[in-house]
């Protein structure tokens, strides 16, 4: 059985997916993820040992230049994008194909290749944020903005919906003319079908009830990590208490302003050490202290195992990576579904959600007396065993059982 993943997006959409094709694997099903060419994705899927094949343009180019992109780079992104994904997908499936599971930033054009072959097509998410609800409003989205003053969800679904059209309509319905498809009247729900899925842990994120489509949760799906932590690395952890973590990930526009001098003054004032992740924001030491550790490319599983702390952006991965380690958290949302993970961790009990996307040292060091408090740590710790670690399983199995079925 062959099975074709696809996704354009941050690490926290990639990683996710390199987790669901090991498990494939392990189950006989051969697989291939279609996915931005940045080094970094490259590497991970070399390492994970899965067939890469690329998509679109490089998230890098898109997102990491000084401000982030605006709308009219947004609706320049959404014709490329579905254009890759007509071409590269039905690439992708030309030696035969059994399924086609999408993710990422609004996959618009995998169901539709999937539909052309006659297989199996499956959505996936990794956060509920974007999924119609009568319960909250709708994130922003390039184009036009609804009425000041409405309120009714309901209406502003409709009209995220589009939003949605406007951005992806045209391209879209071209592409499936020249394959033979009829037109589209609205992607957005066509993209995300009756029954999405949802890749996360449901003790981290509760989903029944919670939208307006019947949503399958199969639990967080982890790519397992067993790569030693760098020399230098175990030597500066072994050689004092546990420091705290510091990393905003995949951001790079959107990192807040001196993050870096803001959190290791912050953490000084604990007396703690600091190991700072330098990600696509490039963070970097502030002085020449011993007290500071700057690491790239890191087994986080192994890492946040060590340390006192994790100072994070709120990004699905490092928020579920932080849980399954029983470390505290502080999180400082910056865009998307990261208020709704720090709103999470606080709840939980195993987190601070950070007021604001802009720390001072001041309002970080509050937050960090919070997370260093030996109860929230016991909290984390107690929390962490009720992770559930085989979602990728689940859902590989359930989507083997499922295109099976469909044959």
């Amino acid at each position: 059985m062959r099975v074709v993943l696809t996704t354009w997006g941050s690490r926290g959409d990639v990683e996710p997916l390199a987790g669901l094709a090991v498990a494939l694997r392990g189950l006989g099903a051969e697989t291939v993820v279609c996915a931005p060419g940045d080094d970094d994705f490259v590497e991970l899927l070399a390492r994970a040992g899965v067939a890469h094949m690329p998509l679109g343009p490089t998230v890098r180019s898109v997102v990491a230049g000084p401000k982030p992109p605006g709308a009219a780079a947004a609706f320049k992104l959404a014709p490329e994008l579905v254009a890759a994904r007509f071409e590269t997908l039905a690439r992708a499936a030309e030696d035969g194909c059994d399924a086609i599971l999408a993710t990422g930033l609004m996959p618009a054009g995998a169901r539709d290749v999937a539909d052309k072959l006659g297989v199996r097509y499956v959505l996936a998410c990794f956060h509920l944020l974007g999924l119609p609800s009568q319960f909250s409003a709708p994130g922003r989205r390039p184009g036009t903005p609804s009425p000041e003053g409405e309120t009714d969800n309901r209406k502003l679904w409709q009209q995220d919906a589009e939003r949605v059209n406007a951005l992806y309509g045209p391209a879209l319905n071209e592409h499936r003319a020249a394959i033979g498809l009829p037109p589209v009247d609205n992607v957005r729900d066509y993209v995300f079908t009756g029954s999405p899925w949802l890749a996360a842990d449901p003790v981290l994120l509760p989903s029944e009830g919670m939208t307006d489509l019947d949503v399958v949760q199969t639990g967080a799906w982890i790519l397992p990590d067993d790569r030693p932590l760098p020399d230098g690395l175990e030597a500066f952890l072994d050689a004092g208490a546990p420091p705290v973590y510091v990393g905003f990930g995949s951001m790079a526009a959107y990192a807040p302003k001196d993050i870096a001098g803001v959190a290791i003054e912050a953490a000084r004032k604990h007396g703690r050490r600091v190991v700072l992740a330098s990600g696509w924001a490039g963070l970097s030491a502030i002085d020449d202290g011993g007290d500071c550790f700057v690491v790239g490319e890191v087994n986080q599983q192994a890492l946040f195992r060590r340390v006192a702390a994790v100072v994070h952006h709120g990004g699905a991965g490092t928020t579920t990576t932080s849980a399954r380690a029983g470390v505290a958290q502080v999180v400082v949302p910056q865009i998307a579904d990261q208020p709704s993970w720090a709103a999470r961790t606080a709840e939980l009990g195993i987190g601070v959600a950070h007021e604001g996307s802009t720390p001072t040292v001041d309002s970080l060091s509050a937050a960090l007396a919070t997370a260093l408090d030996p109860q929230m740590r016991a909290r984390a710790e107690a929390v962490a065993t009720t992770i559930r670690p085989d979602g990728a399983a689940v859902a590989a199995r359930m989507l083997l059982d499922g295109a099976s079925a469909a044959a």
